[in-house]
């Protein structure tokens, strides 16, 4: 044996004596009480919160609905709305689907009203508003992250675990727009999600590095692009700090003109008319806080898309801005247990809320056959 081989043979050695000593030191750990970490309090009190019917989509006579309250492990407090059929029976356990999104939106916009339509078919389902944004903790308000979006849907999945009315191996989310990225982002995640739908699906990631339609820009462009985006925000966080305010990107506009792409159009006819108003979205307001952006910029999701064991359901519409994004993630995906479902002639904002577009009968199937 020459001298690196001895070396190398030494210094293994002695890495298996020290892991030897620390499994010693962590035996006689598991022998000592070990005080956990304990769950967040909760800071709002779901009893106190008004169940009046608020919501942009009519009531549903065939559906109860309730506001409830769960926490995520960053200590957040997030509020949902409950929907269950008025026919459910006592003690009986329902498969549970965890609802959210548009990004930028609230319970009361889009996911309630397909909580309320899937629940009309049976299933038990919680839309949510995400951390720091509509009814839910957290400051400052209308920060995001792709981090703690994620998260939310985690939470969402521990909260609907642990009821009583719920089969915990039965549980499924689907997510809107930029929540359906993170609906996929969570699903290469949590083996617990045993099926997941998107619609009309953005990786807010990606489309904040680097813009929209990147497939269509040179490496350099989109580099130069994120350095001028780092710049920008990095020096507006100099400001926020000194004076003691966080500025907003800004929402969907209020006023549009015949030179603003389609797609924009689209938006400013949901969120800024009484179709899809709602003063607590982001959307509709002020938009996120502008020192969130770097977050996704430099925070990809989805990267691990191709891991996901469990059935997925890709629905976009075919005429819709953001299609790519959901093509792109089916191409990703490897294996058998992936469904890609264009909708002819659907624009994006078309599957927030048209309810003769938004494939329900399907969603329900695909849900019921793998819910499982």
């Amino acid at each position: 044996m020459n001298k690196k081989m001895m070396k190398r043979a030494l210094t293994l050695a002695a890495f298996g004596l020290l892991m030897a000593g620390g499994m010693m030191n962590a035996s006689a750990m598991d022998r000592a009480p070990v005080a956990a970490s304990k769950a967040p309090a909760e800071t709002i009190d779901a009893s106190k919160l008004s169940n009046a019917w608020d919501k942009t989509f009519p009531e549903d006579a065939r559906v109860s609905h309730k506001k409830v309250t769960f926490h995520n492990r960053y200590g957040i407090t997030l509020v949902g709305d409950l929907y269950t059929p008025k026919d459910m029976k006592p003690g009986e356990k329902l498969d549970a689907i965890a609802v959210a999104g548009p990004y930028g939106a609230v319970k009361k916009q889009v996911s309630g009203r397909y909580a309320q339509e899937l629940a009309a078919r049976g299933f038990l389902t919680l839309a949510f508003d995400p951390s720091y944004t509509g009814e839910s903790g957290g400051q400052p308000r209308n920060t995001t992250s792709p981090d703690i979006d994620t998260e939310d849907f985690l939470a969402a999945v521990d909260y609907l675990s642990n009821r009583p009315d719920v089969d915990p191996q039965k549980i499924g989310v689907l997510g809107i727009c930029g929540w359906g990225g993170f609906a996929i982002n969570a699903a290469s995640m949590d083996p617990r999600i045993k099926a997941t739908v998107t619609s009309t699906m953005y990786d807010m990631s990606r489309v904040i590095a680097n813009g929209y339609f990147d497939y269509d820009k040179t490496p350099e462009q989109i580099k130069a692009e994120r350095k001028a985006l780092r710049e920008m925000v990095s020096a507006q966080r100099t400001l926020d700090y000194k004076n003691g305010t966080y500025k907003m990107a800004g929402g969907v506009p209020e006023t549009v003109t015949p030179d603003m792409p389609e797609f924009v159009r689209n938006y400013h006819d949901f969120y800024q008319t009484k179709r899809g108003y709602s003063p607590r979205s982001f959307g509709s307001t002020t938009g996120a806080t502008l020192s969130s952006i770097p977050d996704f910029a430099g925070m990809p999701i989805n990267i691990y898309a191709d891991e996901i064991e469990t059935p997925v359901l890709l629905i976009h519409g075919g005429k819709a801005h953001s299609r790519y994004f959901s093509e792109d993630v089916y191409k990703k995906m490897k294996g058998n247990n992936k469904e890609l479902l264009i909708i002819p002639g659907a624009v994006h904002t078309d599957l927030y809320d048209h309810m003769d577009v938004i494939p329900f009968a399907k969603i329900a199937e695909f849900f019921k056959t793998n819910l499982k």
